[in-house]
């Protein structure tokens, strides 16, 4: 049985956004405290995680035909941006309008 301790054990990795790392330095600035560790055992203490309902947005594969040009293109991208092709399939998949303007097709 894990014994109940105040003291932090282990380190604890994990990949987050870079947006939340500002965020975890903007609150440990705004409440004093000296580590980021302290924000996160702050947050952990105080979030209701029996209420929380995660956002999950499901996934499934398809597959599609591109051309040579446009898979040759995303890998550059891919590389260039430091992103997966798939993150750049759904971004502009995202910023495709959902109808296409009149008289286009």
């Amino acid at each position: 049985m894990a014994k109940n301790s105040r003291k932090p054990s282990a380190p604890l990795t994990f990949d987050l956004p870079e947006s939340l790392i500002a965020r975890i330095e903007t609150c440990r600035k705004g409440h004093g405290f000296a580590t980021a560790s302290e924000v996160v055992r702050t947050a952990i203490a105080g979030f209701d995680f029996d209420a929380c309902v995660p956002t999950r947005d499901p996934h499934r594969q398809i597959s599609v035909r591109i051309t040579a040009d446009q898979r040759a293109t995303l890998k550059r991208y891919s590389r260039i941006k430091n992103a997966s092709v798939g993150e750049l399939l759904r971004l502009a998949l995202e910023a495709l309008p959902a109808k296409a303007p009149k008289g286009k097709k």
